[in-house]
């Protein structure tokens, strides 16, 4: 049984991470753990009534949390109604990260699936900073879901990549279940630097992900591009991608695509779900 994390705000945002999550994995036995973290104000006065204050607002909230979980329970199995699928749920309050964390440990999460509001303003920041943080800090492939996204099946996958990166068999194991499951061809998508070939290193890595992936339908692409965000844009509109894939390990690849693209005078709007791979 696959087991998957849904940590919710109960946010249309997030109930749409929901839906997608469990509508890509109908067909697939699924223990679901749905998280909601409070964070506790803080109090001025004296002592004994900061900790009698903290105490009392500490059970109400969780019990608002619970009683809210339940609701959002109601709404799963009345839209979403599935046999294959186990629900667990957590109300706590206190660090996001570190509770996300403990989670993964505790429970053996292989997927952490949560909706991002997408980008907005002029310097575009496509996911939000508890989605960006447990990119960072958490050792588990997360699915981040746009807000607008809504699942279909999929046509095309597209794992972008400049081969700079070592891969190895865990690393890449998520992707070829999502591979799998789907039943989608999968593009290995290399953006490369203006009038540069790849190096020796970059060639072993690609034939590494040539016999990874060599029972699968797979094909690889070149873009050459001044911009990686701007490439993998065009691409993904022309090709009508439905997922775009990288690794975490790929720290400076990934952030100019997903965490802090600087776009001047680019409308970069993709509205797809990103899977981010790890070790």
């Amino acid at each position: 049984m696959k087991h998957i994390l849904l940590p919710t705000d109960f946010s249309e945002n997030s109930w749409n991470a929901i839906r997608y999550a469990l509508s890509m994995f109908n067909k697939t036995a699924c223990s679901f753990y749905i998280l909601t973290v409070n964070i506790i104000p803080s109090f001025s006065g004296a002592q004994s009534n900061v900790q009698f204050n903290q105490e009392k607002l500490r059970k109400n909230i969780l019990r608002q949390s619970e009683a809210d979980l339940q609701h959002l329970l109601k709404r799963i199995h009345k839209h979403l109604p599935d046999n294959n699928h186990k629900f667990n749920t957590v109300a706590v309050y206190g660090s996001f990260i570190d509770t996300v964390q403990r989670m993964v440990i505790k429970h053996k999460i292989e997927l952490i699936v949560m909706g991002t509001k997408g980008a907005t303003g002029l310097k575009k920041i496509i996911v939000g900073s508890n989605t960006a943080a447990i990119i960072s800090k958490v050792d588990c492939p997360l699915l981040a879901v746009p807000e607008n996204a809504c699942y279909k099946k999929l046509r095309e996958i597209a794992f972008a990549t400049d081969f700079k990166v070592a891969y190895n068999h865990k690393m890449l194991d998520t992707l070829k279940e999502v591979v799998n499951l789907t039943r989608t061809p999968l593009i290995i998508l290399n953006v490369l630097e203006k009038e540069k070939d790849l190096n020796d290193q970059q060639t072993l890595n690609k034939e590494f992900l040539t016999d990874y992936f060599k029972d699968l339908e797979h094909n690889f692409y070149t873009l050459s591009k001044s911009g990686v965000d701007e490439a993998v844009q065009c691409f993904a509109e022309s090709r009508d991608i439905d997922m775009i894939v990288m690794l975490a390990k790929n720290r400076s690849f990934l952030q100019k695509i997903l965490i802090r693209p600087t776009v001047q005078h680019f409308s970069y709007h993709l509205d797809l779900p990103f899977l981010v791979l790890h070790e």
